[in-house]
Formats: structure tokens, sequence, C-alpha cells
């Protein structure tokens, strides 16, 4: 178990003595070097437990894709991962919405991070939307599924698979919640939760179209390197939208731009971690309600995102629902397992 978990603990080691000594260095004392261990710890314990999910998500697709494009995926996509979406993305997200370039949202980042985190907060409601409604897209396309005969909560996954045979119902849903959410928001701001929520919904029906056509084509084509590639694309973007919530929820813990990134990295490489862990020792096959309880906690983080920015949902409550929703999940199927067990020996 300790290979799987090895490059994290040592990134994870190298990045909290870095914080230490720019603490100490901002600070001028070591008083401020531990505060930022302490802060980049929280922050990492923070992106797992919104994230924890996440890794089981992302265990059900790496487990088609060959062990190199795996290796891509801890390499490759932490990187993404990391300066993409947790230090480039809030630069991006700063720069438009102050109308400046990059660099001088940077540069703001490092003499005003008061103002930068403002400015970053300001978003918030475009952001949640954006990366909630996907997520949401994300939960009732594993639910809503006529093929799926597997059940854990039965009263209501039998429904929602039983809609499956109705035309674009996912897209129906998705827009009926954002119209329903969209009264709760102030009228001044109303077009901005429904476009962001529109183009989430449009960015999910084109990764999910992208990444099936790749996929599908790639394994008649016989070429296999498509089908990755179809799989990693669908991921990143997956990664993207579960990291909204943790990117965001940062500033209430930290202005430092560089605690952030530092903290949010370790919990990142953790999350890719459990998701080759889960793979290579096959835990979902031996917990076969697992996958149930990981796409109930997208759900849960779906709705927090959409309602926290009018309904300030505290982000340790979204983490530790999740994390008993999954924990439920695990203690039905070895349950479950018991129970075959017992018949089988009698």
């Amino acid at each position: 178990m300790l290979k799987f978990f090895k490059t994290s603990i040592i990134i994870t080691v190298m990045t909290l003595v870095g914080a230490f000594f720019l603490g100490s260095n901002l600070s001028g004392g070591w008083a401020g070097g531990f505060q930022a261990v302490f802060i980049c710890s929280i922050l990492a314990v923070l992106e797992i437990s919104l994230s924890f999910d996440n890794a089981v998500v992302n265990a059900i697709k790496l487990k088609k894709m060959s062990p190199l494009w795996r290796h891509r995926f801890l390499t490759w996509g932490i990187l993404i991962a990391v300066f993409g979406m947790r230090f480039l993305f809030p630069l991006i997200i700063v720069s438009l919405v102050g109308h400046m370039n990059p660099w001088d949202a940077f540069a703001l980042a490092l003499n005003s991070p008061t103002q930068y985190a403002e400015i970053m907060l300001s978003s918030h409601l475009s952001i949640s939307a954006f990366g909630g409604i996907f997520l949401f897209m994300v939960f009732l396309k594993f639910f809503i599924n006529i093929n799926k005969e597997e059940h854990w909560i039965d009263v209501i996954e039998r429904p929602l698979s039983l809609l499956g045979h109705l035309e674009a119902i996912e897209i129906t849903l998705g827009l009926i919640l954002l119209s329903v959410l969209s009264s709760w928001v102030p009228k001044a701001e109303q077009s901005h939760f429904l476009f962001a929520g529109i183009i989430g919904i449009i960015t999910y029906l084109s990764v999910e179209a992208l990444g099936d056509w790749l996929e599908k084509y790639g394994i008649k084509q016989g070429d296999l390197r498509k089908a990755d590639w179809g799989i990693f694309l669908y991921l990143e973007v997956l990664d993207a939208s579960f990291s909204f919530d943790g990117v965001v929820g940062a500033f209430a813990i930290t202005e430092n731009l560089f605690f952030i990134l530092m903290g949010l990295m370790i919990g990142a490489m953790f999350v890719r971690s459990l998701t080759v862990f889960f793979v290579e020792k096959s835990i979902l096959d031996g917990f076969k309600y697992l996958e149930h309880g990981a796409f109930y906690a997208v759900g849960s983080l779906s709705l927090s995102m959409l309602v926290e920015p009018f309904y300030p949902i505290p982000e340790w409550i979204t983490g530790v629902s999740g994390a008993i929703i999954i924990g439920l999940s695990v203690g039905s199927s070895f349950t479950q397992n018991c129970k075959k067990t017992s018949k089988k020996y009698k």
C-alpha cells in the first residue's frame, strides 16, 4: 500500500518544509513558519475531504486506461490539476473580473492579497453555477440509466434508472434546477448565474460527447491511445469541476496564493494516489456500493456548490457529509459481502 502513496508523502514533506521557510521569511520568525505549515495542512485536508469521491469516480474511468496512461494521469494530470486549476485558474478569473492581464493579477496577489481575494470571491456565483451544474450532470448520468441493474437505495435509484427511457432527460432536469435556483438569486445577478450554469451543461455535453467518440473510435480502430485520450480529457474536466469548491473555499482560510497552491497541491496528490490505489487493488470490485456512494456524494457536492453563494455552507460540512455517504456505502457493501459469504458456507 505504501508504494501508492510514497510520492505523495515525499511531496507533502517537501512542500510543508517549503511552507515553513516561506512563512518564516514573510513573518520574520518561526511562529510564522509553523502557522504556514498549519494552514497548508488544513487546506490539504479540506481538498482531500471534498475530493475523496472524485478519487472513486476517477477510478471508474481509470480502469479502462492502459498502465502508460495511468502513469500520465499521475504526471501530466497532476501538473494540470495543481498549476492549471489551483494556480492559473484563480489568476485568469481575477484577470477577467478585474479587467487586467494575468501578470498584473499575479502582482496583485503578491502585493495586495486582500484585494486579490475580494475580486476572486466576487465571481463565486458564476464559478459555483458552472461547477455545480457540471457535477450535477455527472450525478444524473450515473443513476439515469435504463441498463443499470444494481441499486443501493432502491426507492431512489430504480425510478431514476427508469427515467433513462426519456430522451435528454438529464438536460431537462439540469435546466429545471437552474431555473428554480435562479429565483433565489438577486435579479441583478440572475443572468450571470443562468449563463454560467448553461455553459456548465454545454461543457459537460461537449466533453462527454468528445470523450465517448474518442474512446469508441479508438477501440474500433484498434488505437487505444485515442480511447485513452478521451478518458484523460473527461477526467481532467471532471477534476476541474471538483476543484472549484476547494479553490474558492481556500480563500476563506488564507489570502496567500502560495499557501493555497501548496496546500491544495498536497491534497490533489493524495487524491491521485487514492485513485490509482483503488484501481490497482480493485477496491471497487470488493465494495459493490462504493460507486453509488461516491456519486451520491457528487450529487451532494453539486447541490452545495449551487446553493452556497446565497445560503453559505461551511466547506467542512460539505466534506463531512460526503465522507458519511461514502462510509455508509462501504458499510452496506461490507454487510452484503458478509451475507454472501454466510450463504456460501451454509
